[in-house]
């Protein structure tokens, strides 16, 4: 399931252009590589394939094909579901970058 939302992040970032297959199973590997466990990269890569064929095969899923063999990215045209979901992740993008603003007045005891 969480490699599902990751996807989904991912192809909210990579925007209009859409991402390859390859460059979402390296973002999404990246993404769960941690000091103990380590994904299997062919098997995730199949995974995300198989999971971008099956979730584009109608005009009103929420991924399509850019028209590039092996590309995608969020049909934010036939899909209200992925217009809502860019709209989130831009909210949140924005809250990030105030959040990064906001300079640390507070005295050092140490001076």
């Amino acid at each position: 399931m969480t490699y599902d939302k990751q996807i989904l992040h991912i192809l909210a970032v990579a925007g209009e252009q859409g991402i390859s297959v390859q460059a979402i199973a390296k973002h999404v590997y990246n993404m769960n590589h941690t000091f103990f466990t380590t994904p299997d990269y062919e098997e995730l890569r199949n995974y995300i394939q198989q999971y971008l064929l099956r979730n584009s095969k109608s005009s009103q899923s929420l991924i399509e094909n850019v028209g590039r063999r092996g590309y995608y990215r969020l049909n934010t045209a036939g899909s209200a579901d992925a217009q809502q979901m860019v709209l989130q992740f831009r909210e949140e993008q924005q809250e990030t970058k105030e959040e990064k603003t906001q300079q640390d007045l507070s005295l050092n005891l140490f001076d």
